[in-house]
């Protein structure tokens, strides 16, 4: 428990669900690797830096 044993009615809820429905835990990770677990590409994502172009202050500003 954190900060003075508060715990949330969310919280209470997720955790007796989960302890209800243990195969939710696999299916949340199966769900995670799918969407956001992906392998990274330093290189990639050091060219994708470097090759940003800056935005004006103002978008609309046609003369610079």
């Amino acid at each position: 428990m954190g900060l003075g044993g508060y715990v949330s009615d969310h919280t209470k809820f997720m955790r007796e669900y989960l302890e209800k429905n243990p195969e939710q835990v696999t299916e949340q990770r199966a769900g995670r690797a799918l969407w956001w677990d992906k392998p990274q590409d330093l290189d990639e994502s050091k060219r994708n830096l470097e090759s940003k172009v800056p935005v004006k202050p103002y978008y609309y500003q046609t003369d610079v």
